[in-house]
């Protein structure tokens, strides 16, 4: 399992019974997690010391309660800083879990002392993109949702990297890669995050167990012929680390060699020491 735990300002302060405590900056949270099966005692006192509680409803979605937590405030990762808020089916703006990823890749934009070109698809609010951007990248954001672009933006400016090589597109990724494969664009990495479901900016459907697989060909078709990386994530439960392994060294390395590695992504729990699972992520590489 690839585990984030270069944190600082964020941490899984504890689990149980189907949720998660969780300390962003100087709030606590505590919000539905569906990996949480097991029931353990509440010990930890930010269980009655928290800021916001997302309470799921038995017929779908949910709410927030809160308890003095502001409408916006940020975190920081290294270098870059993201804004939060508490938004739509428990959700703040930020997938922690995901830097483990973001070290990843910026270790080899970092390392290949020439000019990276990275495309981040279903992009969200930037997390990917400005780390690649921090480490020397020109990066292409493509999200359908303006909101996200506009949010992405704001944690651009936040983070110092407001003047950085970044295009903002709100676009349906899968329209914009064949605009790109028509105009002859290659990419040097390609980092993508598509949903389980989703609608482009003019009611395109996206189901990822459909399309993901013909839209990673359609991409194979825009990377560099040296291209350094290549990373899909998933949140989805079917779409297992040897289904991403799976898909991608027939996509991929077939065309291009290299090397794929997939694995669960983690977060470290304080008071169990143990690592919550978060999703899977498929890490294609030249080398």
């Amino acid at each position: 399992m690839w585990i984030a735990d270069n944190w600082k300002d964020y941490q899984v302060l504890d689990t149980s019974n189907g949720e998660k405590l969780e300390k962003w900056g100087d709030y606590i949270l505590v919000r539905p997690d569906p990996q949480v099966i097991w029931n353990t005692p509440h010990n930890n006192p930010g269980w009655k010391k928290k800021n916001g509680h997302y309470h799921r409803s038995a017929k779908g979605g949910g709410e927030w309660e809160f308890f003095n937590l502001p409408n916006e405030w940020s975190i920081n990762y290294e270098e870059l800083t993201f804004n939060l808020k508490p938004f739509s089916f428990k959700h703040t703006g930020l997938f922690p879990e995901q830097a483990t990823n973001w070290d990843w890749f910026s270790d080899i934009i970092q390392k290949a002392n020439r000019p990276v070109k990275v495309l981040n698809l279903f992009a969200y609010t930037g997390g990917a993109t400005l780390s690649a951007a921090k480490a020397g990248a020109a990066v292409t954001h493509v999200d359908a949702s303006k909101g996200m672009v506009g949010w992405a933006k704001e944690n651009a400016v936040s983070s110092g990297l407001g003047d950085a090589p970044i295009r903002w597109l709100v676009d349906d990724c899968v329209k914009f890669v064949e605009r790109e494969i028509r105009r002859g664009n290659k990419y040097d990495g390609i980092i993508m995050d598509p949903p389980s479901y989703g609608r482009g900016p003019k009611g395109e459907i996206w189901k990822i167990e459909e399309s993901i697989w013909p839209f990673i060909e359609l991409t194979t078709q825009i990377l560099s012929e040296d291209a350094l990386f290549f990373l899909i994530n998933s949140y989805t439960t079917g779409l297992q680390p040897a289904v991403l392994s799976y898909m991608m060294n027939t996509a991929i390395v077939k065309r291009f060699g290299g090397h794929v590695e997939a694995q669960e992504i983690g977060l470290p729990v304080k008071d169990s020491g143990l690592v919550l699972p978060c999703g899977a992520s498929g890490r294609w590489t030249k080398e």
